[in-house]
């Protein structure tokens, strides 16, 4: 085994925590069952790891081995990244071509190796249809550099992938390339969307968050269930506003649902537009050049954030300031396809 993949493969156990370690190496599939039994996960970890490594020694690992280990543990610790949402989409007129993993595989490798002279691809896929993909860049001149990666998840007969954000920018235009001649799509945008949290990320965008609407019909006054009403107040306490609270408590419930949001952190909101006026000499009227906007909403959890602003009434005012540039905006990207906050415009 080479220096680089041991010292590679050293570095990565030691990034595992002690209680995970014995479920990402059977995951990775690599040591067999026997040998994992020869080793005593209770001494130190450094001992641990030295044993670790000379039986990856004994079985010849490469640094594909290597690579995959990598993969395994960032799929345990997804947060531990930022992702980003890339769209693809197919020419007009084009039909859904049957997804062929391997002919995926071969066509996104050569691609990026003809581009690229020192470049290391690996792939991993799950149960879920989805190919996980190790991308380590080099140049020309350098080798790959194992420790700065990309990751992309894409999930396949979808025109949607996943991708770490990365320092390396100047490598996305080729990533992108690759991805849509490979999966036979015609065009790659970003979105506006990121987050820490993959599952949440896809869940917006395969629109698998939760909006149920049949609660509603529950035995329980709406008052009493939603608006945190005590049955037992004193009945000579006048509660004012009463209906508008149930107006937006219900119109909160129908947008988002009863169960917890998916865990996003960054979207963005793009207004362009012209300005409309029936004064003659408006200086902005003459403006040939459209008004150009850009809202950014930032938070550790955006869609919980966004959804309890309704108590405050902040949530009707910033749907409503939404909509009214949305209504005079062209050709503009906006929330309303991925983010359940806009639906009642």
């Amino acid at each position: 085994m080479d220096e680089t993949v041991a010292e590679f493969i050293k570095r990565t156990i030691l990034k595992i925590p002690l209680n995970e370690l014995t479920t990402i190496l059977k995951a990775w599939d690599f040591l067999s069952e026997n040998q994992l039994q020869t080793v005593n996960f209770r001494q130190r970890k450094e001992s641990v790891v030295q044993h670790l490594i000379h039986l990856c020694e004994e079985k010849r690992a490469s640094l594909n081995d290597a690579a995959l280990l990598d993969i395994i543990y960032t799929q345990f610790h997804q947060h531990q990244k930022v992702w980003d949402v890339f769209q693809m989409s197919k020419g007009p007129g084009e039909d859904v071509d049957l997804f062929d993993m391997k002919q995926f595989k071969n066509s996104f490798k050569k691609i990026l190796q003809r581009a690229l002279k020192n470049v290391t691809v690996s792939f991993r896929e799950t149960e879920e249809n989805a190919v996980w993909i190790r991308i380590a860049w080099g140049t020309q001149y350098t080798k790959p550099n194992q420790y700065k990666p990309t990751y992309v998840v894409y999930y396949s007969q979808t025109p949607y992938a996943f991708k770490s954000s990365s320092t390396l920018r100047r490598n996305t235009p080729l990533l992108g390339q690759a991805l849509t001649i490979a999966s036979k799509h015609h065009q790659i945008v970003k979105m506006d969307l990121r987050s820490r949290y993959l599952d949440s990320l896809k869940a917006i965008v395969f629109k698998q968050y939760n909006q149920t609407f049949e609660t509603h019909n529950s035995t329980t006054p709406l008052q009493e269930r939603s608006l945190g009403l005590d049955i037992n107040m004193d009945s000579r306490i006048i509660h004012e506003n009463i209906v508008e609270k149930e107006r937006v408590q219900r119109i909160t419930q129908e947008t988002f649902g009863d169960y917890p949001q998916p865990q996003l952190e960054f979207a963005q909101y793009k207004l362009e537009t012209k300005f409309k006026s029936d004064l003659n000499g408006s200086i902005l009227a003459e403006r040939e050049e459209p008004l150009r906007c850009l809202i950014k909403f930032s938070s550790p959890h955006l869609l919980e954030a966004l959804k309890s602003l309704a108590p405050a009434a902040l949530f009707s005012r910033i749907q409503k300031l939404l909509c009214y540039s949305a209504s005079h905006s062209q050709g503009t990207q906006d929330l309303s396809s991925y983010v359940p906050l806009y639906t009642r415009c």
